[in-house]
């Protein structure tokens, strides 16, 4: 069993975090009663994200509540809701929903700003890494991204359903440190603790074996879709692509504050950094769609830790679209490693050997200045 049972406190993996993703669910921002927005509640927590944004840290957070939220105001009837019933819902409940962030971060001298995503946003390599730019864009203007599915047009057959494994996707895309699943409970036990009164806490998790997913229950209630399967195999993403993860309760006020202060939680602790997991699923898991040779200062200039710039590549081959996997070759052709290419070939063709301020005149648009950035590469050697 990859887990041990002791007494939880605060760990580096909370301190050193440069980016956090914070997964807040519907049960917790919307009154199960009356179906308002838990508003107190929700100023604690912008309170301990403009803490952590003061602290020089970027932060995500992935909303659920719109559904909540605008199935109140029209009237629908408790329990399962039609999925139109769901998508009018969410489109009443978003407006609301985007207003409070909005308002809460401009008191705080943050802004928020609003992004839907559908399961194809995440799992398409184009929109993904059109929505990853978006998002780091906004982090570099210290802007809080308020994340949710854009359940208004996403059908049965391509959406998530839950936010766990949504914010897991997310934290992923952004190369995420910490993703912080805010839960009714305050982590995995051995048992659910509402049927098993014997049910023992688990503070540390270092692999997700099959009798940790045992250990966990099915969702519970009509606010919330995930329960503690669903953050496990959020977990699966998350540690997959070398982002630590915690289970913590978010029914307290300053949930995020009370890690650090040493709360019980569960952490699921990732192998290796992020970085190091992008590279290897570079490096092994992609099929190459083309290839790009480059000239001599190129490749001493990668070497070196440099972004690749059109400017040093000789000729390329194959057919790809932009974000696709490219094999990196000297000019003798040696692979130097593999890397996401931020043009389609066709405008590849037509800028390579060129200097980076030459490509909006090529391509008629103002593009990235580098072919492939470092951060979408793996090399073979150093």
């Amino acid at each position: 069993m990859s887990a041990k049972q002791s007494t939880s406190t605060v760990r580096p993996e909370w301190r050193k975090a440069k980016r956090i993703v914070v997964k807040i669910g519907s049960a917790l921002l919307a009154d199960r009663a009356t179906g308002q927005l838990k508003a107190a509640w929700l100023n604690s927590l912008m309170d301990d994200v403009a803490e952590l944004a003061k602290a020089g840290k970027d932060v995500v957070l992935v909303s659920s509540g719109s559904i909540a939220l605008g199935r109140h105001t029209l009237g629908l009837p408790k329990g399962a809701l039609e999925l139109e019933q769901s998508q009018a819902a969410a489109a009443v409940g978003q407006i609301s929903l985007a207003h409070a962030y909005q308002e809460l971060a401009n008191a705080r001298g943050l802004t928020a700003a609003q992004i839907l995503l559908t399961l194809g946003d995440t799992e398409e390599r184009r929109r993904y890494l059109n929505a990853r730019r978006t998002i780091e864009v906004l982090l570099s203007l210290k802007a809080i991204p308020v994340v949710n599915e854009n359940d208004t047009v996403a059908t049965t057959e391509i959406r998530y359903g839950d936010n766990d494994r949504l914010s897991a996707r997310v934290a992923s895309m952004v190369s995420a440190d910490c993703l912080v699943l805010l839960s009714d409970i305050d982590g995995l036990y051995t048992a659910p603790p509402n049927e098993n009164p014997n049910a023992t806490h688990i503070p540390l998790v270092t692999e997700i074996t099959p009798e940790i997913e045992a250990m966990a229950g099915d969702a519970g209630t009509e606010l919330s879709k995930g329960g503690m399967k669903t953050k496990v195999e959020a977990g699966k993403i998350a540690l997959g692509a070398g982002t630590n993860m915690v289970i913590t309760t978010g029914k307290i006020m300053h949930p995020l504050r009370a890690i650090a202060d040493g709360a019980k939680v569960t952490w699921f602790l990732a192998k290796s950094d992020p970085v190091t997991a992008k590279k290897r699923w570079l490096a092994g898991q992609l099929v190459p769609a083309g290839q790009v040779f480059l000239d001599a200062g190129a490749e001493k200039a990668l070497l070196s830790g440099k972004s690749l710039l059109p400017a040093g590549v000789s000729r390329i081959e194959g057919h790809f679209d932009r974000g696709d996997a490219v094999v990196i070759r000297s000019a003798a052709g040696v692979e130097l490693g593999r890397g996401l290419i931020a043009y389609a070939s066709e405008e590849a063709q037509r800028i390579i050997g060129k200097k980076s301020s030459e490509i909006a005149a090529i391509l008629g648009y103002e593009g990235q200045d580098t072919l492939i950035h470092r951060d979408d590469m793996a090399l073979n050697r150093k």
